[in-house]
Formats: C-alpha cells, sequence, structure tokens
C-alpha cells in the first residue's frame, strides 16, 4: 500500500521548508504555512523506517476537528484543509516549550515515579501512587522542545521564566489555554467512552496574540484509555485499554529499544505496519463517532500539490 514517507514540494511564494519528524511544513511567502502531515511514525524521538498507510490522513483530520472544536477557547493557526493530509494556516513564531498535561500517572511520569522520582518539572508527586492513577487535578509538566534527532528535556516553570523563554503573564495564559483545553477533550473523549490521559499543546505568537499551533488530541500527541473496565483494571493491577502510540513504544521495547545510541530498529514487517494502522484507524473512528474514509493513496504527492495549489491561486481572487 502506498505511504508518504517523503515530500518535495515547490509551492508559488514558497521561502523555506521544515521536514519535522511526522509533519513536513512549507512557508508561503513568510505568512503562510502548508503542513503535510505525512505518513511518517516515530517513537523515542527516531524516524521508524516505515510508513504507516493513512497515518497522515487520520492526524490531520483529528486535529482539524479538535482545532475547530476548541476555537472559542484560544484562537487557533487553521484556515482550511484543501486536502485530507494537509492543514493550511497562519504562520506564527512559536515558543520553545510543550504544554504537557497530564491526568493520569502513566507513560514516561510512571517509569520515573517507579523508579523513586516524586517531583517532575516542580510537580510534587504524592506518595503511594500506582500507575495508571488519575491526579486530583491535571498537572502541567512541560518540555523543551526538542531540534530533530535530540530529545526534549523536562523543564520547571521556575526555569523557564530563569532562562526568559517566556513572560510570567505569556507562562500562565499559556497555563490557562493547555488545562481549559484539555478539559474540553476529556468532556469529547467522555462522549465517546474514551479517556483523555495526557497530552500535548504548542502555542506561538502572531501580532502580539496567542495562538494554539500545530496538532491537538491527535493518537501522537494524547493517550487515550477506554472508560469501560478502566476501574475494574486499575484495582487488578492489569494494563489499561488503550488508543495512543504507547502500543508502538511498547512493541518496541519489548524488541530492545529505546532510541538509545546504538540500539537498532527491530525490523517493522507488514503484519506489525498493518496493526499500527488499524490501532490509528480505530481511534479515529472512537473518537470522531464517525466511520473513517479512506482515500485513493495511489498517486499522494500528486493529488496534494494539485490541492494545494488550487487551494493557494484561490486566496489571490
Amino acid at each position: 500500500m502506498n505511504t508518504l514517507v517523503r515530500t518535495d514540494f515547490h509551492f508559488e511564494g514558497q521561502t523555506n521548508v521544515y521536514h519535522g519528524k511526522v509533519r513536513d511544513v512549507y512557508f508561503i511567502q513568510d505568512d503562510l504555512l502548508v503542513m503535510v502531515a505525512t505518513d511518517r511514525i516515530s517513537a523515542f524521538d527516531v524516524i521508524l523506517p516505515k510508513g504507516i498507510p493513512y497515518k497522515g490522513q487520520i492526524l490531520n483530520q483529528i486535529a482539524a476537528k479538535f482545532l475547530d472544536l476548541t476555537a472559542d477557547i484560544v484562537s487557533n493557526w487553521k484556515l482550511a484543509c484543501p486536502d485530507p493530509m494537509v492543514t493550511v494556516g497562519l504562520k506564527c513564531e512559536g515558543f520553545p516549550i510543550e504544554m504537557i498535561v497530564r491526568g493520569y500517572l502513566c507513560g514516561s511520569a510512571w517509569r520515573a515515579y517507579k523508579n523513586g522520582v516524586r517531583e517532575i518539572c516542580g510537580v510534587k508527586l504524592p506518595e503511594n501512587m500506582r500507575e495508571n492513577q488519575r491526579f486530583e487535578t491535571p498537572i502541567i509538566t512541560p518540555t523543551t522542545k526538542a531540534e530533530l534527532g535530540t530529545h526534549d528535556e523536562d523543564i520547571s516553570r521556575q526555569e523557564i521564566l530563569a532562562k526568559g523563554l517566556l513572560t510570567p503573564e505569556e507562562y500562565d495564559l499559556l497555563e490557562k489555554y493547555a488545562l481549559a483545553l484539555f478539559e474540553r477533550g476529556t468532556q469529547v473523549a467522555a462522549e465517546r467512552g474514551l479517556i483523555l490521559v495526557d497530552t500535548k499543546y504548542e502555542f506561538g505568537k502572531r501580532n502580539g496574540n496567542i495562538y494554539l499551533i500545530d496538532e491537538i488530541h491527535t493518537p501522537d500527541s494524547s493517550r487515550y484509555f477506554y472508560a469501560e473496565g478502566y476501574e475494574e483494571r486499575f484495582e487488578k493491577g492489569e494494563p489499561q485499554k488503550q488508543l495512543s502510540k504507547e502500543f508502538v513504544r511498547e512493541w518496541l521495547m519489548e524488541k530492545g529499544f529505546q532510541g538509545k545510541e546504538g540500539q537498532k530498529v527491530p525490523e517493522m514487517t507488514d503484519e506489525i505496519v498493518n496493526s499500527i494502522s488499524e490501532r490509528y484507524i480505530e481511534l479515529y473512528e472512537q473518537i470522531t463517532g464517525e466511520p473513517f474514509q479512506k482515500t485513493d493513496t495511489r498517486n499522494l504527492a500528486e493529488r496534494i500539490e494539485s490541492n494545494v495549489v488550487k487551494y493557494l491561486q484561490s486566496l489571490k481572487k
């Protein structure tokens, strides 16, 4: 099956291009962004060798839906989705941190807690917590934004302000927006029989105003549990049934890979690739409540180029 793992477009007015872990961003006249969600998949900050069918379409469409559903909380960068794998939006000056909101103790936070850590990013954690336990109120554990090939690093509010990465006013606003977005995401997830466990938000500035940028509430940026059976599994200390990218990380860890120097990415068989694709489709349908419509994947690059060119030309009229 065809996947889009690299792009090399040349749009009219293009001034720059950035190839991220998953998205390729084309800058148009330093004012607009054409963000292409590819089918690449990354884990432990490493891009895995094979693309995942429909992943880009799924990420782009979930993010677009949630950007629309949260526009009353904070302005966002999205203008339009001229193609199932593309969002065109406003260029903003991104803040150099990501706001991670956690409603439950799991993933990397649980791994640290299990090893005796009781404070993450300046947030003190109670004793005697268990894996997948809900926090009394969601906590914010920011990270720095890593360059390609390097790892995001935990950072506290105090360190962010000391380094001048944000002003106190900016940080307080981002915290307020992040918690409100998480609450909205939690409500939508609950309506769909899911629990929004944790997620990340990125923000930027344009003309002095703060905007929500990048993706939101997708399986790449968020972790979801199924609500049904959560309490029972938690009481028994069993793993939660979840929809997120964590199952990819777990598969890699089982094969002895955690993105450390000298480690080799295990072979990605067609079976593994297709099972990952199916999990992404499952999450799409669960979180949106709509059946996933597979698009024609035969000429992905040509289709995207044609749709984006048509949209950019429409802006001139």
